[in-house]
């Protein structure tokens, strides 16, 4: 074998190992060239048990690639956890650690590696070969991915013996401690946490602030936010884009729970927008700009407000308008394209129709003659996103594309749609609640108790290439779409209405 390993011999070389040996296999990332970079592991850990995780290939080379493959293969029976990413940078890209530039559209392989590393948080790394690119320093001293430190060491000559020489006992990483402590929060915990950083503004109506600011109703804060919605009363805010129609979703909210006429009145301003002077329907709402998001931007409120009013022309309304996007995005294969200028399954961009139709059939009256064909479309969607949920129960930037990342905004939307398709007896409780629980693990892991989220997808419109959606670039902090969604996730499983 030449000193640089292929992509295709590594993957032929895991497909060989005995099934015992590999019977957990995750995709950590992709090169920059697009090749995906994978873990793979015997099996789940006995409780308590600690992690180790092996890395070879991060100069590309065969030689420390071999040398994980064997390790892992001659482990035997160890009283730890063994995790290995055989062929770490298959592309020999600079690497860098901690990693710079926007992830994953800068230094792919260092920012796929540092975050998987962070979210997975092993108790000990060993790093095969001579050339580490300062990996064991940064894992040993930086708070890895925001979440803490992990004890690392670099192993030239790696083999079964360095395992054998391992402690019986290995202590667990401030990395794992944390992530420990992050999934015994229960969801009203995450929620009273969250409510405390998202949803304290509405400078501007749309459903990036909105959304916590329904979550905050949700767990008992509806007079303070309606305090931040007053000044609309006496003004009302412009409606200029598809984000402004959903953003009203707040003040249908507020009508439901206060009673309160003139919130009613800006819920209708913004349904309303489905109909031309004489009061008759459109082709589709406006703004739609040819986009999947349309789905969550315009049934719900539709749905909403007819409920509220009793008035069967909004229902109508937002049938037609779902009629009409599904003809524009929904694929054959059940998945939906962001727009028509690519075929590229966007996690968001199937996120949107989730929880726009799950929201919208909530509200909508089940004797109304679209009723059967809005559940139809919400279950094949279901049944097709359950195809495509990772290892750890997330959904990735690309939904069928291996290796993209796993994005934690549309992973909460997803995962809140299948929750409310269990509470309303349209999906099946046996098919389903697990996939939510595993989604619930994996989102309580990637979010901080300070607002810090890890890899929620940039604000994006639609793009013209697959490559430019696996481009976008994830964000590891703050950010106030992922916050709204994460809130309204976790308000769901603490069943707060």
């Amino acid at each position: 074998m030449s000193n640089r390993t292929s992509g295709s011999a590594l993957v032929l070389a895991l497909c060989l190992l005995p099934s015992p040996v590999l019977a957990q296999r995750w995709n950590v990332g992709l090169s920059a060239r697009g090749a995906v970079i994978e873990a793979i592991s015997p099996g789940e850990p006995s409780p308590g048990a600690p992690t180790v995780l092996l890395i070879g290939g991060l100069d590309a080379s065969a030689d420390s690639a071999e040398t994980v493959l064997d390790a892992y293969q001659e482990s035997g029976t160890r009283p730890f956890r063994l995790i290995a990413i055989p062929m770490a940078n298959p592309d020999a890209s600079p690497l860098r650690f901690p990693p710079e530039g926007a992830a994953y559209r800068e230094n792919p392989e260092s920012h796929a590696l540092w975050r998987w590393i962070g979210v997975h948080a092993p108790d000990l790394v060993l790093v095969a070969g001579e050339e580490d690119f300062g990996l064991t320093e940064a894992l040993s001293t930086r708070d890895v991915a925001g979440i803490g430190s992990i004890p690392a060491r670099r192993v030239p000559n790696l083999d079964a013996n360095s395992l054998d020489a391992l402690p019986d006992t290995i202590p667990p990483s401030d990395a794992r401690t944390e992530v420990e402590r992050r999934r015994r929060r229960t969801p009203t915990e995450v929620a009273r946490e969250l409510a405390r950083i998202y949803g304290h503004d509405f400078n501007q109506v749309t459903y990036l602030p909105g959304m916590a600011l329904i979550a905050r109703m949700r767990i008992g804060e509806t007079d303070d936010v309606g305090r931040l919605a007053a000044p609309y009363v006496e003004t009302r805010p412009a409606i200029r884009s598809s984000l402004n129609i959903a953003g009203h979703l707040v003040f249908a909210e507020l009508a439901e729970r206060t009673g309160d006429a003139r919130y009613l009145a800006l819920a209708r301003s913004a349904a309303d927008m489905g109909f031309d002077a004489a009061g008759e329907m459109l082709e589709a709402m406006p703004f739609h700009n040819e986009m999947s998001d349309a789905y969550f931007m315009a049934g719900p409120i539709l749905a909403r407000t007819g409920r509220l009013t009793g008035e069967t022309r909004y229902f109508d309304m937002a049938a037609r308008h779902i009629e009409f996007m599904e003809a524009l995005v929904l694929r054959p294969d059940g998945l939906y394209r962001h727009s028509p200028l690519t075929e590229a399954a966007w996690s968001r961009g199937n996120a949107f129709p989730a929880l726009g139709l799950a929201l919208t059939l909530s509200d909508f009256p089940e004797s109304h003659p679209a009723f059967p064909d809005l559940l139809a479309t919400f279950r094949d969607h279901m049944e097709t996103l359950a195809e495509f949920q990772d290892a750890d129960g997330m959904w990735s930037e690309v939904i069928d594309h291996p290796g993209s990342y796993a994005e934690l905004s549309s992973t909460a939307m997803i995962a809140t749609a299948m929750l409310r398709g269990i509470g309303n007896g349209w999906l099946d409780a046996g098919d389903y609640q697990h996939r939510v629980e595993a989604a619930w693990t994996a989102v309580l892991a990637r979010t901080g108790s300070d607002g810090t989220l890890i890899d929620v997808c940039e604000s994006t419109n639609k793009q013209p290439t697959l490559e430019a959606y696996l481009d976008r670039a994830a964000i590891l902090g703050r950010d106030e779409r992922g916050g709204g969604m994460i809130l309204v996730f976790a308000t769901e499983m603490a069943g707060m209405e």
